[in-house]
């Protein structure tokens, strides 16, 4: 499960690879209610207008608030969903059924590695140097404060048998790791119905990423 990651907040990588504008108030470096861009669909996309993009980056909270929690600190426990249970989950279930889908732009994913018997936060990456475009769903909350919020959370899959994710979290839990798209379903995914949704829930290879230990991640410098 992924707690903490590099947002990719270059407005030239946003362009050049995910093909939108730089939000304003974006931080690089994401934590649980941090707020950081996410991309989707442009809600004005079918207008015919060509001024109007097929995409959009928005920013939102890390941690989806569904329109109708009462609190904003809901989102410090829904910044991941499981691709097994979201369609069931209240937290999660509308948005997935109504297809609000979202790239989520990353750069690096931190994960504690416990395989020397203390949590090292390790760095994940694409070996390409390309930034990870995963996927998420988002959602749009008034209830909290009165004015718009937007929202987001990243899927999950089962990785008990990835050589990569394999090796992190603690020993005897479940190992997860978020869906890694491929730039050719980026639009795809922001497309795709309920019925074929699941069809993304799938490992990234193992191969085409790297991991290395940065075990001062999170410190307080002094």
């Amino acid at each position: 499960m992924c707690s903490n990651y590099d947002a990719v907040t270059n407005p030239e990588r946003l362009r050049m690879y995910f093909g939108v504008e730089a939000p304003p108030r974006i931080k690089s470096q994401v934590w649980p209610l941090y707020e950081a861009p996410f991309i989707r669909r442009h809600p004005h996309k079918d207008v015919g207008d060509e001024a109007v993009p097929p995409r959009e980056a928005v920013a939102g909270l890390f941690g989806l608030i569904p329109h109708w929690a009462g609190e904003m600190t809901f989102g410090r426990r829904t910044y991941n969903a499981r691709s097994e249970t979201v369609a069931e989950k209240p937290s999660f279930r509308d948005a997935w059924r109504n297809g609000q889908h979202c790239i989520v732009p990353v750069e690096h994913i931190y994960e504690p590695d416990w395989r020397g018997g203390t949590s090292v936060p390790t760095r994940i990456q694409r070996k390409d140097g390309k930034p990870m475009g995963i996927a998420g769903l988002w959602a749009s909350n008034t209830k909290a404060t009165g004015e718009e919020v937007f929202s987001f959370t990243m899927l999950t899959v089962n990785a008990d048998e990835h050589e990569l994710f394999k090796n992190f979290h603690k020993p005897g839990d479940e190992k997860r790791m978020v869906v890694i798209l491929r730039e050719d379903q980026y639009d795809e995914w922001l497309d795709a119905p309920v019925a074929r949704s699941m069809a993304f829930m799938q490992q990234f290879p193992a191969q085409l990423l790297m991991a290395t230990a940065e075990p001062d991640r999170g410190k307080r410098k002094v």
